[in-house]
């Protein structure tokens, strides 16, 4: 079962703005394969959350998902993950010195004639990861459509392994402009101004595929990827993509969020994750330790759906959806201080 998620800010004549997505390895398969998830892990313990928190949401680890876009002129292609959690856009650069930027594409201004410089500085602390540079303009081209005069960061440094593993280059963020860090314009909203989108939506619809099939689409909804109606959900604020959740329910029985609570739809986000009061009764009923919530890869066959319920609308997510097997402990929701963020497998 697939689903579409689409997101909404106004109306009017369709115009097509297809991007296609890739299902990769996430960044946790990566360091597995590497041998180095454990140590990773203990550096940035699932059980914290971090004490410095930017503007762009503190996402725990990157996502699976991401496409591609081009910068300058001529045009310079980069791999990105569009990012509902955060409102940059950024690439690394020829000016960086990390080891993340050795194995990944580098932005060049010296090869665009379209490059403008400024002043200004940029600085990302991700949960996991972080990235510091400068801004300048640029052409940026999203599934064809050029938008001219673009803000976005070049990267100068990209410390640790959370980039070096990722296997994109860099973030394309799509949430709104209150949370942009050094106020730079998020691409969409740029989009809307220069009125290169006719409807002020995007819309995103993930496969279970490994490689196709998944796609992010600007100012249309195409009725071909689901059946019945679309529910339509208001946002509680405008930063994130933020709304409030009515409850959250196993079995019939309320687990977490009695009386309400907020939550974001994430795309930067691969799992589900939430306060630790409500994790800890999910750990209840499925019989994982926690943390990270380790349960028994058998036991998910006989595991309940998770129902969130939102705007009236109940939305069951499935245990083999939030419970991960990657040939080990089998692990699902991860903690969080403050709100649910509900990632891929909730979107999916």
């Amino acid at each position: 079962v697939y689903s579409l998620f689409v997101i909404e800010r106004s109306l009017s004549l369709p115009l097509l703005i297809r991007v296609c997505l890739k299902k990769g390895k996430s960044l946790r398969q990566s360091l597995k394969e590497h041998g180095l998830l454990e140590d990773f892990l203990k550096k940035h313990p699932l059980t914290t959350w971090p004490p410095s928190i930017s503007p762009a949401w503190p996402k725990r680890l990157p996502v699976d998902y991401y496409g591609t876009i081009s910068i300058g002129t001529p045009a310079q292609d980069f791999t990105v993950v569009f990012d509902t959690g955060s409102s940059n856009l950024w690439a690394p650069s020829v000016y960086c010195s990390s080891a993340a930027c050795t194995n990944h594409n580098k932005f060049n201004p010296s090869d665009s004639i379209t490059y403008e410089a400024t002043s200004q500085s940029l600085s990302i602390q991700y949960g996991t990861g972080s990235m510091t540079g400068i801004l300048a303009y640029d052409t940026v081209q999203v599934g064809g459509i050029a938008d001219t005069k673009q803000i976005f960061g070049l990267s100068e440094t990209e410390p640790g392994s959370t980039f070096y593993y990722a296997p994109f280059d860099g973030i394309l963020g799509l949430a709104f402009p209150s949370i942009a860090s050094s106020g730079a314009t998020p691409i969409f909203d740029n989009m809307i101004k220069e009125g290169l989108v006719s409807q002020d939506l995007f819309s995103v619809y993930l496969s279970s595929d490994e490689q196709s099939g998944s796609v992010v689409m600007f100012s249309v909804i195409d009725s071909s990827y689901y059946s019945g109606s679309l529910k339509w959900i208001p946002l509680s604020a405008e930063t994130y993509w933020e709304i409030t959740m009515d409850s959250i329910t196993i079995d019939g029985e309320t687990i977490a969020c009695s009386g309400g609570c907020q939550a974001i739809i994430d795309t930067g986000t691969s799992l589900l994750a939430g306060p630790s009061t409500g994790i800890s009764n999910i750990d209840s009923y499925t019989g994982g330790t926690c943390c990270p919530k380790h349960i028994s890869c058998s036991a998910m066959s006989s595991l309940p759906n998770i129902v969130f319920t939102i705007n009236g609308i109940e939305f069951p997510v499935p245990a083999s959806a939030y419970i991960i097997d990657w040939s080990g402990p089998c692990f699902s929701s991860q903690l969080t201080d403050w709100l649910w963020i509900l990632g891929d497998v909730f979107i999916r």
